[in-house]
Order: C-alpha cells, then sequence, then structure tokens
C-alpha cells in the first residue's frame, strides 16, 4: 500500500512530487507528507487524511520554502499506528538531518527500536518506520557515506521493504532499497524521479528502471547507479513505461469507477484482440507456453488470489474444470502460504492481481516455483513483480485501474480465464470444435451487449435509490455466478459500508434465512437454459415467503418473474456460461450508485488501499 515519490532535477520540485502523489492516492490516503532539501536543511512538512490537506499545509507555509531542489514524498496506508500526523512519513532520525519514507512492514522493528534506544535515539511515533530513519543514521554516523549507510542498515531489516531517504549532509541526492516491495527509478534528462508506482511518473517520463529485491539505488538530477545489497554496481535495462498520461482522466465522469465502468466494453475488445482472430481458428496466447506434453503430467490447477480477483479466480475453476476436465483448486493467497500444500511439478499454479505487486499473492507464487510448479500469472500489469515470477503470462490489457473498487480489471480477468479454459480444451481436444466456435462468437458480442446495459442505467438507479437506506443485503447464485454474487455483494460492502454477504442459493436455508424479513433484500441472479434456473427460483419463493425483499437480476422472459421479486433489473440475452460477463455490470453500478446516494468517497472508500503490497 502507501505511495513514495522522489525527485530530484531542473523541474519543480513541489509540484513533481505532489502530482505524483495525487496519481498514488489511490495506494493510501489516511496522512500525507513530504521532505525538501531546502537552503541546505531538510524541511518536512505533514497533514492526516487526504493528500489536499498536505496541499493547505504547503500553501499555508510557502513563505518559508525558497528553492527546494530534491525531495521525496508520501502518501499513507496505516499499519503500524493509527493515522496522525506524528505517524505520518516522512520520519526523521534523532538529529532530523536524514529524512525516510517507507512501504511494507518491518517484522523486527521492536527488537531494533530497544537497541537504538540504547544508544540514545529518541523516538516520536509509533511506526516501524521510524525504525530505518534511527538505524540509518546510526550507521552514516559511522560511514559518512548515506549509500553505505543505507546498505548496512537494510541488512539488520527483516520483512518488506521500499525506502526512499536524503539526508541534509548529501546535497541533492536521494537513497532508495527495496526488498519484498515495489520501487522503480524514472530516468529524466538534467532530473531523475523514483516512485513506488509507474503512475507517478508517466506526466513525466516514459523510461524507467525496475528495482529488483535488495537493490540499492543511489540518484542525483544527472546520474543514476544501481548496485546490488554487497555495493556490486549492476547494469540494468531502461524500459519504456506502458502507460499515457490520459489514462489517469476523468474524461468527464464524476467518479473514476465510473468511467472504468464505462470502459468495460473497449477493455473486452482489447483483451479479445489478437487473441480470437476468428472463431474457426485456435485461441492464440503468445505468452502461454502450456502444450500438450505439459498439460498431460498435469495433476491439478491451483489458483492464488485475493479479494476481487479471488472470485475472478472462482469462475476461472468452474470453467476450467467443465471446459478442460481438470480438477482445480482455488486459495486465499494469505491461506496458501501459511498452510502445507500439495503444489508440485506436476501443477499449474495460477496467480492472479490486479497490480501485480500484491504481496501475499507473490508470497504464495515464490512458495510454489520454488516446488517447482509452472507459474501461470494474470495481471494488469506486465512489468510488475508477479510477471516477472512468470513460466506463462497473460496480460489483462485493461489500463490503469485508479478506483480502489476493481470493475474493469474484474471483467478482464474473467474474460482471460475464459480464453485460457477455452485455450486448454482445444489443446486437449475435451469440447467439441462447434460449441468452441458458438462460444468464441458470443464472446465477441459481450461489448456490444455490455454497451446497451449502460446505455439506460434508470432502473439500476431507481433500484439503487430504493434499497440505499437498507443496512444489510444478501446475494445468491448458483453455478458459475456464485462468485459473481460473491463480487457483487463485495463491491456493495467496499464502497457503501452496506453490510452485504453472498451465498450459494441452496445454502441461504441451511442458516442464512434466519435473518429474512422486511429488513433484508435479497439479489437473486437466474439466467435461463441452465441446470440450476429452476432451483435458484425456488430458493427465491422461500425467501419471499420470509417477507424478505426480492430483486432478480435476469435475461429470463418469463412473466411470473414480476409476481415473485419485488424488482427485475434485465439484462441481455446471454448464455448461462458466458453470463458472468454482463451480471457483473449491473452489479458494479447498483453499488455505484448506492454509494453515490449515500454521499461516500465513491473511488477511495474508507481503510483500503488499492494496491495491498504488505502481507
Amino acid at each position: 500500500m502507501c505511495g513514495i515519490v522522489g525527485y530530484t532535477g531542473k523541474g519543480d520540485v513541489i509540484d513533481v512530487i505532489l502530482k505524483g502523489l495525487t496519481n498514488l492516492e489511490y495506494r493510501g490516503y489516511d496522512s500525507a507528507g513530504i521532505a525538501l532539501r531546502d537552503e541546505n536543511k531538510i524541511k518536512i512538512y505533514k497533514a492526516l487524511g487526504k493528500l489536499i490537506n498536505l496541499k493547505n499545509e504547503l500553501e499555508t507555509n510557502k513563505s518559508e520554502i525558497k528553492n527546494p531542489t530534491s525531495g521525496i514524498g508520501h502518501i499513507r496506508w496505516a499499519t503500524h499506528g493509527n493515522p496522525s500526523v506524528i505517524n505520518a512519513h516522512p520520519h526523521t532520525c534523532t538529529c532530523g538531518k536524514l529524512a525516510v519514507v517507507h512501504n511494507g512492514i518491518i517484522e523486527n522493528y521492536k527488537e531494533l527500536r530497544e537497541i537504538l534506544i540504547s544508544k540514545g535515539c529518541k523516538f516520536k511515533s509509533q511506526t516501524d518506520t521510524e525504525v530505518i530513519a534511527h538505524l540509518i543514521a546510526d550507521e552514516y554516523a559511522n560511514t559518512k557515506n548515506l549509500e553505505a549507510a543505507v546498505r548496512n542498515a537494510v541488512k539488520k531489516l527483516q520483512g518488506a521493504y521500499a525506502i526512499c531517504l536524503i539526508h541534509e549532509d548529501e546535497p541533492d541526492i536521494i537513497v532508495g532499497a527495496r526488498k519484498h516491495a515495489p520501487m522503480l527509478v524514472g530516468v529524466g534528462e538534467g532530473e531523475n524521479f523514483i516512485a513506488s508506482d509507474t503512475t507517478a511518473l508517466i506526466e513525466y517520463t516514459k523510461r524507467a528502471i525496475y528495482l529488483e529485491d535488495n537493490e540499492i539505488a543511489v540518484i542525483s538530477k544527472d546520474k543514476i547507479k544501481i548496485t546490488d545489497i554487497e555495493g556490486i554496481e549492476q547494469v540494468k535495462k531502461i524500459e519504456v513505461l506502458p502507460w499515457e498520461p490520459v489514462a489517469l482522466s476523468k474524461l468527464g465522469y464524476k467518479h473514476y469507477m465510473l468511467k472504468e465502468i464505462n470502459e468495460q466494453p473497449d477493455v473486452i475488445r482489447n483483451v479479445l484482440n489478437g487473441k480470437i482472430s476468428d472463431i474457426q481458428n485456435p485461441v492464440i496466447l503468445n505468452e502461454v507456453s502450456l502444450n500438450k506434453d505439459i498439460l498431460k503430467n498435469l495433476n491439478k490447477i491451483q489458483i492464488i488470489a485475493c479479494g476481487t480477483s479471488l472470485h475472478a479466480a472462482m469462475a476461472g475453476k468452474f470453467l476450467m474444470e467443465e471446459f478442460a476436465g481438470i480438477s482445480v483448486e482455488v486459495e486465499a493467497s494469505s491461506e496458501y502460504i501459511y498452510k502445507r500444500t500439495t503444489t508440485d511439478s506436476s501443477t499449474l499454479v495460477i496467480g492472479v492481481s490486479q497490480s501485480g505487486e500484491t504481496a501475499d499473492t507473490i508470497t504464495a507464487i515464490k512458495q510454489a516455483k520454488s516446488k517447482n510448479a509452472h507459474i501461470l500469472i494474470i495481471t494488469n500489469r506486465p512489468d510488475s513483480n508477479m510477471a516477472r515470477l512468470a513460466d506463462s503470462l497473460i496480460p489483462l490489457n485493461a489500463g490503469i485501474e485508479v478506483s480502489v473498487a476493481a470493475t474493469k480489471s474484474y471483467i478482464a480477468q474473467l474474460i482471460s480465464f475464459y480464453l485460457l479454459a477455452i485455450h486448454l480444451a482445444e489443446i486437449k481436444d475435451s469440447l467439441p470444435k462447434s460449441y468452441l466456435q458458438n462460444l468464441k462468437h458470443e464472446m465477441i458480442q459481450l461489448p456490444s451487449k455490455i454497451e446497451s446495459i449502460l446505455s439506460d442505467t434508470s432502473v439500476i438507479q431507481a433500484c439503487a435509490r430504493k434499497y440505499s437506506s437498507y443496512k444489510n443485503f444478501i446475494y445468491i447464485a448458483r453455478g458459475i455466478n456464485l462468485a459473481t454474487a460473491l463480487e457483487g455483494a463485495l463491491k456493495l460492502k467496499e464502497i457503501s459500508y452496506i453490510n452485504a454477504t453472498g451465498y450459494p442459493a441452496g445454502e441461504l436455508k441451511h442458516g442464512p434465512i434466519a435473518m429474512l424479513d422486511e429488513t433484508m433484500p435479497v439479489l437473486s441472479i437466474l439466467i435461463p437454459g441452465g441446470i440450476t434456473y429452476e432451483k435458484v427460483l425456488s430458493n427465491c419463493e422461500e425467501a419471499k415467503a420470509r417477507n424478505a425483499k426480492l430483486i432478480a437480476l435476469t435475461s429470463s422472459e418469463d412473466e411470473n418473474i414480476n409476481n415473485i421479486f419485488d424488482d427485475v433489473i434485465k439484462l441481455p440475452k446471454v448464455s448461462e456460461i458466458l453470463s458472468p460477463v454482463l451480471a457483473c455490470v449491473p452489479l458494479q453500478l447498483l453499488s455505484y450508485y448506492i454509494a453515490e446516494f449515500l454521499g461516500k468517497d465513491v473511488d477511495q472508500p474508507r481503510n483500503l488501499a488499492k494496491s495491498v503490497t504488505v502481507e
């Protein structure tokens, strides 16, 4: 979580850092701070809450800021210590000459803190980060060289970190280091940058160097030096960033979330582009190196993910078992890494992450890789840590997603699983060609069907207004749309703070039915043509008998639907197997409009961050 930006060069230091932090605010917004090297002094400004408060703080103190030539900034998602000005980054050492910002968690900070206190260090905050400042300062007292001090200090840190620091006695030098947390250096002309994510840099440079674990960067306006933890200089490739600045614009929409929902038809087109060239031909996945020999030796597939990506993984499990007849397990990354697993060289392990930087998933993938499993990564960031661990890769091509609540990245993950499942079926010859051709034909039509949903949202808005005052919600479905129900409930929780829970419809009577009365809306996903349609309808009758308010999300033309349900949200006609792609869109819109009616901060809901880079 959290966001880091550092800059040294010819430009407006404050403006560059604040714009970078603005583009990183989706990564955390509990507090913000900036440290400037101005008039040979380190000047620090912090503010509680969102970035606008730091901007106001800088405006209030602008008379004391003369001509800063370098600086570092931070936007925080709190881990150690509650959100406060004292706990906000940057943190300093006892003498105040050094300032550091940090993303990650230092696991041995308590032990280090006690050692440093015994040496006379004075701590002000509750954070683990302040330990880093004092530790580097202690090393600097011996080396009088910031690079060497950082190198010596990080060897004593246990856990995850991306750190960035400046020192009064080292003019216009910024030092960065990383381990299990992302960091890259932006390459400019007469200026250089350092940041935790590409979005902070794309307005200023398209060239970047990605740091690997245990690497240290020393940058000035004219020079970049990368070493390993022993000080051996590394030759690094300068890569071209894949984004354009316009990707960070709202393009007239009130919120990024609404913009990103409306981008989904084009996202699907982008994902399909080059992969389905003709429905008569096999799916093309150029970066997936699975073949008949590999599949013949597979005992199972394991999918590892968190949050929204976990729901996409559940749909993926259904598809791959249905299409390819391979046993698939789905596990939350945070559970996988703390248990004995059956992963081995006969396992295909699929890691799913929007950012490609999800700490739990990266740890799980590394564990699986150590057991010689084939690693396939599905991510929106082909430049990410997870992508670099991959034996096979499916890039989502969804573009930058700024809103914390995932929408277009989820639909891109779904489409990617359809493509992968079809690809496996074609390799194994496990389904009739005619079925797969019809499926590919219908997939190509999905963008226009979503456009028809987006063209008239009046029914969804009316439903959102009607149910915005309810405190609890239940979502039910069966089969492949169970994942849709869980994702719909998560969206409502994330941005409206309404307690929403998804259930398999058949499980409603095994406990949750006790919750049902006139205060509990039940939203049911019913797609005709499948084997579960009548069963879900029967489950809805059971809920109706308990006076629950019933909402149907359906493509059914059955006139009895209106007699059973209080409200009906219609979908375009779609086969049950592809229905999750359409069904997720009204649920995203329903959550969005409920949150908007309630006056919630749609793009930056409380306590959340876009990229969860700590375990």
